[in-house]
């Protein structure tokens, strides 16, 4: 029904992150069709692996990945559940487009068998990725918002996360978290001098998720301070400088 040029070019441009309904309305072929040229071309990928569904259970193959996916779930993340599948999307400010970048690598190492894709919204890029794992994978998933229900990690995630505590806080720090520089000035010698210092901010609604980054940061020998809203919530604050070395040793700003 379609020729060899048109299959190549249908091919290409889900493999590039398009969804199956985008590349049918450009190109004019169905969508049954496009998950069948899908499954010959990759057959494995229609059953793919979940290192949670296997007996006994296993640890995701890629466990610093994870850990880093974990904090941006926890931060911006969400998933949904559709018709047939589940839906994990991370929301990642345009102002970042390193973050981007980080955040879609890690889905893939994460789940390598499901395609990872961008859709731009004003402000920012959902970076998408649908998979019926993915409730296994983030048992966190639940109705409501995170800061309404109690979060806590599993037993084999916390083995994940000691093992790859620095990557579950550059996760968190990435999502809900900056690095910024701040300013005081003092009086030498009778005039007045600016000094500039680092620090690290973390905020968070969820008491849970703000008790895990501060645990995690405790295990690392990270000191931080923190306020709680009046409207609700916590900014957790790493501002000495032994700590900010830390941090800027393995976390660093944006980019």
């Amino acid at each position: 029904m379609y020729d060899l040029a048109t299959r190549k070019h249908a091919l290409a441009l889900v493999a590039q992150g398009r969804s199956l309904n985008s590349v049918s309305r450009q190109t004019g072929v169905s969508r049954w069709c496009l998950r069948h040229w899908q499954q010959r071309l990759h057959p494995k990928q229609r059953y793919a692996a979940c290192a949670r569904c296997t007996s006994p259970p296993g640890l995701p193959s890629d466990a610093a990945a994870y850990s880093y996916l974990l904090g941006l779930y926890l931060g911006d993340g969400c998933i949904s559940r559709l018709a047939r599948t589940h839906m994990l999307r991370v929301a990642c400010a345009d102002a970042w487009p390193g973050l981007i970048d980080a955040c879609e690598d890690a889905m893939r190492r994460v789940r390598p068998q499901n395609h990872v894709f961008r859709v731009q919204r004003p402000g920012c890029v959902n970076v998408t990725a649908y998979s019926s794992h993915w409730p296994c994978l983030f048992p966190q998933h639940g109705p409501g918002k995170k800061h309404q229900r109690r979060i806590e990690l599993e037993r084999w995630q916390q083995e994940v996360v000691g093992a790859h505590p620095w990557e579950l806080v550059r996760g968190l720090v990435h999502s809900d978290g900056c690095r910024i520089t701040n300013w005081t000035t003092r009086t030498v010698g009778g005039r007045p001098k600016r000094y500039e210092y680092p620090r690290y901010f973390f905020t968070n609604s969820s008491e849970d998720i703000v008790r895990l980054y501060t645990r995690t940061l405790d295990g690392l020998g990270v000191e931080w301070t923190s306020t709680r809203h009046r409207s609700g919530g916590d900014s957790v604050s790493v501002a000495r400088r032994t700590s900010v070395a830390l941090m800027d040793a393995r976390i660093g700003p944006k980019y």
